[in-house]
This record gives structure tokens, C-alpha cells and sequence, in this order.
């Protein structure tokens, strides 16, 4: 299925959510950097080693804003990376790439150190709270650890490494090596993960796959890369990756693959193991709710939207009852993860009453 999404809003980072990051150690001090990029004198187009623009364009700055700049990213890397800013000496600013393509309009900044010329990425964008939201159910709910700083209206952002999700289905699919079943497994899982935690527009290029060599197999994840669609839009369909068409490769090999018993089983699987993060998280998703709830990251129109179309889904009225986003994520995932029957078995699925 083909969506057409219009450019999302940017939604400020409310005072309960500035506490919540304060809390739990997300917060720093900077200078508003994010304004400081866009004085670039120049942009030029960034292509791949086989000549595919990639929609990033390199930025040009004039020496005494490169020398600013250079301290001040040094600094928030280090940050990032340490929580310190003592040993960055060795930490040179290498390229500044801007993608205007994007919701986010991010900064891609790759650090080098001169030491062994090591190179490492982070992004420096605008603070919108539906995308850290997203962020912080990721680093909840999802086997994958986040790493994220904000400051005032900045986003600071680790590189998360993997194959992007296009090239992977372009490149991987037809490579002897590749084990097809479990590529199909993970991606069924995937799905199963933005659904339960509505995180939406994981179209093949917002996501990537990470790759592990096994002692007898290779291993196989998929992360998302891209969390500006955290609970947005109306369409229920939108938070099921399965829907959209740069999947469609994926989606046939599962069909190919697996049966419909497996799947089930699959999806059985990543709920119960959501559900025990819930229950190991229940202090911090108490928290995280706590704020999210009476935040306004979307329109009454989708929320309503989305309201009707769990509603149908799930065939309960439980929906009814949300007036917010961050309701209807609470509910889905206290509906979504009581269906699993072995989560259920262990404990209340979502500790969240």
C-alpha cells in the first residue's frame, strides 16, 4: 500500500516531558547548536561509492564558523559518548551533512580521531516531543538500547548502525548466504513491535538490519532508525509495517517462508517479551505515561481516527475512553500484550494498571 504522508508538526518538548528526560539523565547544557549549523556557506550534493545522490548535501563553512563549530560538536560527542568533555582533544569534526528531505531536517556529523582515524557519526536536530517519545519507548520497550541528549530545542542523536532497510532488500535477498527464514522471522517480529508501541512510517528506508555473524548462522535484526511517526497519524495501518509497499519484498518472502502458525508463534514471542520489559520498566514507563498522556503530539482528527480504527481492530471499546495519543499507546499496549497468553501467565502485562 502506497501512503502520502504531508510534513508532520513540530510538537515543543512540554514541561512534564523536560522533568521526565531531567529524571532520567537525558538532559544537558548547550548552546543552541542546531541554529548555529544552518550558517553554512554552501551546500553540495553527497553521493554513494556507485554515483546515487543520497539526499544529504555536504555543508560548507567558512573557517572562523568551522573552528566554533568544531569545538561545540567535539564537545556534545564527547558528551553523548561519555557524559564528559575532559578528553576530546584528539575529536576532529571531519563533515557536516544536512538533509532537508526529512521531517527532522538533520545534521549528520562525522567525528574522526586523528589518533588511528576512526571515524563515528551523531545527528544534532530540532527537539520535537512525538520523536522523543519514540525514542524513549524504543529504549523501553525494544532488545535495542537508545542513547540520546536534549537540550532546550535540540536532539542529539547516536548513529544506530545497520544495513538501511532498502539496500538490504536490493543487495541481501538473492546473496546465497542470506538464511531467507530468519530474515522473514525478525521482520515479523519488527512489525509486531511498532504495532504494540505505535510507532508508525517504518518504511524500508527507516529502518535498518543488523547483522551478526553466529557460530553457525547468521543473526539478523531489524532497528528502527526513525521515530518522527511516533503515534501521529489516524491510520492504523500506518503502524504496520507489513502496509507498505517498499516492504513488499519482505512482507511476499515472509508469506513464502512461513506459515501461518509460525507467525503467530513469532508474534507470541516479541509479546511476551515486550511484556517482560514492562514489567522490569514499570517505575519508568509509570513516568514516561505520566507525561505523555496529557501531551498533545497529534490532531484531534487522527486521534479520534485512531480511536475507532483499534476500536475495530482489536473488536473491544476500550479505546473509547483515550483523549490522547499517549492514551491510546497505554491502551494498546495493555490490549495488545494481555492477548498473549503467555504473557499473561507471568504477570499482568503491562504493570501500568
Amino acid at each position: 500500500m502506497e501512503f502520502k504522508l504531508k510534513k508532520k508538526e513540530f510538537y515543543p518538548v512540554s514541561e512534564g516531558l523536560s522533568e521526565y528526560l531531567k529524571t532520567f539523565g537525558r538532559t544537558f547544557e548547550i548552546p543552541s547548536v542546531y541554529e548555529e549549523l544552518h550558517r553554512f556557506s554552501q551546500l553540495f550534493p553527497l553521493y554513494d561509492s556507485e554515483g546515487n545522490d543520497t539526499l544529504w548535501k555536504t555543508a560548507h563553512y567558512d573557517l572562523s564558523i568551522r573552528e566554533e563549530l568544531n569545538k561545540q560538536l567535539t564537545n556534545i560527542y564527547s558528551l553523548l559518548k561519555t557524559g564528559d568533555t575532559r578528553v576530546i582533544d584528539h575529536l576532529q569534526v571531519a563533515r557536516v551533512d544536512f538533509c532537508d528531505f526529512g521531517n527532522s531536517r538533520p545534521f549528520r556529523i562525522r567525528i574522526v580521531n586523528q589518533f588511528n582515524d576512526n571515524y563515528d557519526h551523531f545527528y544534532v536536530k530540532v527537539a520535537d516531543a512525538s520523536r522523543i517519545y519514540g525514542l524513549e519507548l524504543e529504549h523501553i520497550l525494544s532488545p535495542n538500547r537508545i542513547n540520546y541528549l536534549v537540550s532546550q530545542n535540540t536532539l542529539v542523536e547516536e548513529h544506530i548502525a545497520g544495513v538501511p532497510g532498502d539496500i538490504f532488500i536490493r543487495d541481501y535477498f538473492e546473496r546465497e548466504e542470506t538464511n531467507r527464514v530468519r530474515i522473514a522471522k525478525e521482520f515479523v517480529k519488527f512489525n509486531e513491535r511498532c504495532f504494540v508501541r505505535l510507532l508508525g512510517d517504518m518504511r524500508s528506508y527507516n529502518y535498518v538490519v543488523d547483522i551478526t555473524p553466529d557460530f553457525e548462522e547468521t543473526q539478523y535484526r531489524v532497528r528502527a532508525i526513525d521515530f518522527d511517526q511516533q503515534s501521529y497519524e489516524g491510520s492504523k495501518e500506518m503502524y504496520l509495517p507489513q502496509f507498505f509497499l517498499e516492504n513488499q519484498l519482505v512482507v511476499e518472502l515472509c508469506t513464502q517462508r512461513l506459515n501461518y502458525q509460525t507467525m503467530l508463534q513469532y508474534q507470541d514471542e516479541e509479546r511476551t517479551l515486550m511484556a517482560r520489559r514492562v514489567h522490569l520498566a514499570r517505575a519508568r514507563l509509570e513516568a514516561f505515561f505520566k507525561c505523555m498522556c496529557p501531551d498533545t503530539i497529534s490532531t484531534p482528527e487522527k486521534i479520534e481516527q485512531l480511536k475507532g480504527e483499534l476500536n475495530d481492530y482489536h473488536e473491544t471499546d476500550e479505546f473509547s475512553q483515550c483523549k490522547t495519543m499517549g492514551d491510546l499507546v497505554k491502551m494498546n499496549l495493555k490490549v495488545t500484550l494481555g492477548k498473549s497468553a503467555s504473557a499473561s501467565q507471568l504477570y499482568d502485562p503491562t504493570g501500568l494498571g
